[in-house]
């Protein structure tokens, strides 16, 4: 075929030789939105020229089932004039065999991607393979902590702290002259193993070490680590790096730790006229209403100091608590513990507030209160107060320690508190249920957990009772205001 001639105008109707001087001719022409240039050397190759001036290959043709099919093969002349005819040609001797291009290509992306895909599960299946147990325990601690309270999830954090913080306040200083630091938590040695580490025979190891100098906190963090690993086993990518199902459930670190004493701390009848005198004349009277509260109430300590003025209804005198096993339980106001909410100040929306950024250690406001009593003085109320950047004290045992060892009591705890209000609550026969119910304990009996619903005012009968006893033996007189039961009134 003869090469037409460059002044000639190109006919866009019929095929051409193409080149490289003619591809830089072609235009779109007037009033067309775009015109195809065909080749003759490899039929369905065209160069699709738009009124913008825009260049780009095309191939097209008809599969044998009668479908157009067509394929963008790039702008010219950055894919030049041979490299189009080469894809056209391998397209065209697919398409003339009745193989759609597009079935070949989806399955080499598909192959493509099952190779990286098993690539990143080799990536991923790497990484799990070399995981501590330190990162683990975080994605534990993550994955728990909407089901977790406050508390139970600052336990776990914890008790994997590393330790090594400078204490500031309340402790002496070493022979050398600097402060002492904390401690690692009783989890922390067990943190830099990898997972798939973690044997029965390191954790018994790990049981007999921290039974020597903690047996109480490697108690509890040996139950945290057993609840640890339960979670791992539920989840298939680190259930598979366990050596065993649970490998903390051994009965060797069980026996290492040993089993708790049963506590028996709680207050005898005879004690308590001078547990209240001492209570009574603490300095700060926050502290002093919230340790009678406790006593009259049975409640945690935890939950008596996160106590909100919301939560305190005056209308129909109860209490809403915050329990840890029901959510939150309502006991009732009864007079004389409204009597010592009413005289506590409204600093902000806690009860038991504190203006104190910093808490003061335990030991440290027992040691002073000893000293200013020593001295024939009386210790100042910011020395056994306690308070934290929350707002509200924290568990006050300086001051506890102080009002016990006034009234000649050893070893009383506050949660032997709440061990006191069951115990003295035998003296006036209340019922168990009616006990359990006001101090959140679980029922264990078959007709407490179906049948027996008590409302608030059922409560209040008998723990107004309990109230006015306890306040008798301690030589207490309270009287209230409010009349109780029907009273005869003379007409007038």
């Amino acid at each position: 075929m003869a090469r037409q001639s460059k002044s000639e105008p190109i006919d866009y109707a019929k095929a051409h030789d193409l080149a490289h001087g003619l591809l830089e001719r072609a235009a779109c022409p007037d009033g067309l939105p775009f015109v195809l240039l065909k080749d003759t050397d490899k039929k369905g190759l065209r160069l699709r020229i738009t009124k913008a001036k825009g260049k780009h290959w095309q191939f097209e043709t008809r599969l044998r089932n009668g479908k157009l099919f067509t394929r963008a093969l790039g702008e010219w002349p950055t894919v030049s004039i041979g490299d189009a005819r080469a894809e056209a040609h391998r397209l065209r001797g697919l398409t003339e065999r009745g193989i759609d291009p597009r079935e070949i290509e989806q399955k080499e992306q598909a192959q493509r991607d099952a190779v990286k895909a098993a690539e990143a599960a080799q990536a991923v299946a790497a990484v799990l393979e070399a995981s501590t147990v330190g990162e683990v325990w975080t994605a534990y601690l993550v994955d728990r902590r909407p089901f977790w309270g406050e508390r139970h999830y600052a336990d776990h954090v914890t008790m994997a702290k590393a330790g090594g913080s400078v204490i500031q306040r309340g402790a002496k200083l070493l022979p050398d002259g600097t402060k002492p630091k904390t401690l690692p938590g009783p989890v922390y040695p067990l943190m830099a193993l990898p997972l798939r580490d973690l044997t029965t025979e390191k954790i018994e190891a790990w049981a007999t070490e921290q039974a020597k100098t903690r047996p109480t906190q490697a108690r509890l963090c040996w139950r945290c680590l057993k609840a640890f690993l339960n979670w791992c086993a539920e989840h298939p990518q680190y259930s598979r790096l366990l050596t065993t199902a649970n490998p903390a459930k051994t009965k060797r670190a069980r026996e290492v730790l040993g089993r708790p004493a049963v506590k028996d701390d709680s207050l005898q009848r005879e004690q308590l006229s001078a547990w209240f005198t001492a209570v009574r004349q603490l300095q700060n009277p926050v502290i002093a209403a919230y340790l009678q509260i406790m006593l009259l109430t049975g409640a945690r300590p935890g939950e008596v100091l996160t106590l909100k003025w919301e939560d305190v209804n005056t209308q129909w005198k109860g209490i809403t608590i915050r329990d840890k096993v029901e959510g939150e339980r309502v006991i009732p106001l009864t007079p004389y513990v409204s009597h010592l909410l009413a005289s506590l100040p409204r600093r902000n929306e806690w009860v038991f507030s504190s203006t104190r950024a910093l808490a003061m250690d335990d030991k440290n406001a027992h040691r002073r209160d000893r000293r200013h009593t020593a001295k024939g003085k009386e210790a100042p109320a910011g020395d056994v107060a306690q308070a934290s950047a929350t707002g509200h004290l924290t568990v006050p045992r300086g001051a506890h320690s102080c009002a016990c060892a006034t009234a000649g009591i050893d070893s009383l705890t506050l949660h032997g508190l709440r061990r006191s209000f069951a115990s003295l609550t035998e003296w006036l026969e209340v019922p168990t249920g009616v006990v359990a119910q006001i101090q959140g304990h679980k029922p264990s009996a078959t007709a407490e957990k179906h049948y027996k619903r008590r409302p608030l005012d059922l409560l209040r009968v008998h723990h107004e009772r309990i109230e006015a006893w306890v306040l008798e033996q301690a030589g207490i007189e309270f009287k209230t205001d409010q009349p109780k039961g029907l009273h005869v009134v003379s007409a007038a």
